[in-house]
């Protein structure tokens, strides 16, 4: 059903309009919109000097940059962030120079902002709000489909020198290889383009199981979920974390990891495109020829598994709310207006819909499709996340 758009500059034409009406105080208007008087102010400067065309965003950007990361560089820093959590921007750049001397790696200072930017980097204990993980548990594996386990083996670096992320994800139930791709990076949109090709061949499973590694989590995100998880929930597909240092939960994919490595990393290939012929035969032999310990007569996976009866749309479907519900646009700095207040949701969650309804309690719910995403107190305007699937 059809939602009005509310974008910046809509926002900022209605204040003029509340100003140049005359009447309510400037102060009084700002408050109404959610900006300080300053700001205000500021915008009724510049449409007196120029007319609505200073209303236009003005780019906020430096003219140079000094300190811009190559991507190879960026994805191989946050890869050993991944590898060792705990170490901060220092000792991973003192690890990263006794690793390779020769490249020039940014100083600890911009790597530190790199991790900020990627969500690695924790909040302070005891400052600001809490960032409680996705409420989740272990869904069995009872059919095909059901759930999917996904992961990035650790990386390799090729003969060439270029450094290589495999991203395997394996359906649980009948340990199915769906896909094994030679990544150049754990950045968001390879990862998405490689799930978007199991969905058209294989549809779409109930769950998909991950570690709270990027771009799978987000550890300064709502819930811990990044776009990726958002989309998947967009697809009717349910987010499952496992437990922050549990790597048993998963562990029958990191055992599959072993195999992978043994059995196409040595020797190792020359290019990206030379390693992901290695990881389509093994794929291959993998599914319908090896035995398979963990099923019955040792079988290979593919007499089990079995494509999804969920087909990949062709368009991505809209999230639907019973007619007459409250909902709200969620704005382009990731917050909602709510009686003249803004509430910060997640920036991830940018230019998508959510309903606010109420409960048996005094509290309202603020949920994206069929995630709940916690708590809104309507006296103190305060939002808590607790964020559950509850479709």
């Amino acid at each position: 059903m059809p939602w009005q758009e509310s974008s910046p500059m809509s926002e900022r034409l209605q204040f003029i309009q509340a100003c140049l009406d005359r009447t309510q105080r400037i102060v009084d208007i700002c408050a109404q919109f959610g900006i300080s008087e300053k700001t205000g102010q500021k915008w009724l400067a510049r449409v007196r000097a120029e007319g609505m065309a200073g209303l236009a965003e003005r780019s906020h950007a430096p003219r140079t940059v000094r300190h811009r990361l190559v991507p190879q560089v960026a994805a191989r820093i946050i890869a050993l962030r991944q590898r060792y959590p705990r170490y901060g921007p220092q000792k991973l750049w003192d690890q990263l120079v006794q690793q390779d001397p020769t490249t020039r790696w940014p100083s600890p200072s911009t790597i530190g902002e790199l991790l900020k930017r990627e969500g690695l980097i924790p909040a302070r204990r005891g400052r600001g709000a809490t960032h409680a993980p996705l409420e989740t548990g272990q869904t069995p594996a009872t059919a095909p489909n059901v759930v999917w386990t996904a992961d990035f083996k650790g990386e390799f670096r090729l003969t060439s020198g270029q450094w290589c992320y495999p991203l395997t994800v394996l359906d649980r139930y009948s340990r199915y290889l769906l896909g094994c791709r030679a990544l150049a990076s754990t950045s968001v949109a390879p990862a998405r383009g490689a799930f978007e090709r199991l969905f058209r061949e294989y549809g779409l499973p109930e769950v998909l199981r991950t570690d709270n590694g990027v771009p799978f989590a987000q550890p300064n995100a709502l819930g811990r979920l990044g776009a990726l998880a958002f989309w998947w929930v967009r697809l009717g597909i349910r987010p499952e974390h496992i437990r922050p240092g549990r790597p048993a939960e998963n562990g029958a994919h990191e055992r599959f990891h072993k195999t992978l490595k043994a059995e196409t990393t040595t020797p190792r290939a020359p290019s990206l495109r030379a390693q992901q012929q290695r990881f389509d035969a093994f794929h291959r032999e993998y599914n319908d020829a090896r035995p398979h310990a963990s099923l019955p007569e040792h079988a290979p996976p593919a007499t089990l598994y079995t494509p999804a009866l969920r087909a990949y749309p062709r368009q991505l479907p809209s999230v639907q709310y019973p007619e007459g519900s409250d909902v709200r646009r969620v704005m382009f700095q990731g917050s909602i207006r709510w009686r003249n207040a803004l509430i910060f949701l997640s920036s991830n969650l940018v230019g998508e819909y959510v309903l606010v309804s109420e409960t048996a309690t005094d509290l309202l719910t603020v949920s994206y499709d069929r995630l709940a995403l916690g708590e809104l107190d309507p006296t103190t305007k305060r939002f808590t996340p607790r964020v559950r699937w509850v479709g």
